[in-house]
């Protein structure tokens, strides 16, 4: 299994970003997708994930409304639309791949692979 997250960056408060998560070495349509993401100092924490046809979604409280996740399975490749940026969505984001592929979940008990992560600063 292979991860690869890209899109990461500066950008100033209220920018726009949006990463992507290639996917290899497995049947990326029969899994649930999720990104978490790091901020300095902190735990990982939950941002949002997606079922394997996309039907199901979930965000995180503190993103939803702002960011979106999406995937397209003929590309093999998970997404996350970013706006509204804040310096507190400072953090290095990773893609994981969930156990369920019916649900979109939220703990990291649920995910069992993960990419290497890709570094978003937020900042003026």
């Amino acid at each position: 299994v292979q991860l690869v997250e890209s899109g990461g960056g500066l950008v100033q408060p209220g920018g726009s970003l949006r990463l992507s998560c290639a996917a290899s070495g497995f049947t990326f349509r029969s899994y649930a997708m999720g990104w978490f993401r790091q901020p300095p100092g902190k735990e990982r924490e939950f941002v949002a994930s997606i079922n394997w046809s996309g039907s199901v979604r979930a965000h995180a409280g503190s993103v939803k409304g702002r960011f979106t996740i999406s995937r397209n399975n003929d590309r093999n490749t998970v997404y996350l639309q970013m706006n509204s940026l804040q310096p507190e969505d400072t953090a290095i984001y990773y893609c994981a791949v969930g156990r369920d592929y019916r649900s979109a979940p939220s703990r990291e008990y649920d995910f069992d692979y993960w990419g290497q992560g890709t570094q978003v600063t937020v900042s003026s």
